[in-house]
């Protein structure tokens, strides 16, 4: 991800397609922590706009996975 995703995007994605960007999104975090250990972090506000998006999917997941938040994109 280059940028912090709005709810908005993530709910128009297909399931396949979120799975996608969370696995994306974690492995961006892990870099970011590494990168943070080893004091290589330029900018860390960058690991909590990370974080967020990380959240946002699941919430969006979940909601899915209720049947809440309003109608559910086709997979």
């Amino acid at each position: 991800m280059s940028k912090d995703l709005a709810a908005d995007a993530i709910r128009e994605m297909s399931d396949e397609k979120l799975a996608d960007e969370l696995k994306k999104a974690k492995g961006e975090l892990f870099n970011l922590r590494f990168q943070s250990a080893t004091g290589q972090l330029e900018n860390n506000s960058r690991l909590r706009a990370v974080r967020k998006d990380i959240a946002r999917i699941y919430t969006i997941m979940r909601e899915r996975e209720l049947n809440i938040g309003g109608p559910k994109v086709a997979s």
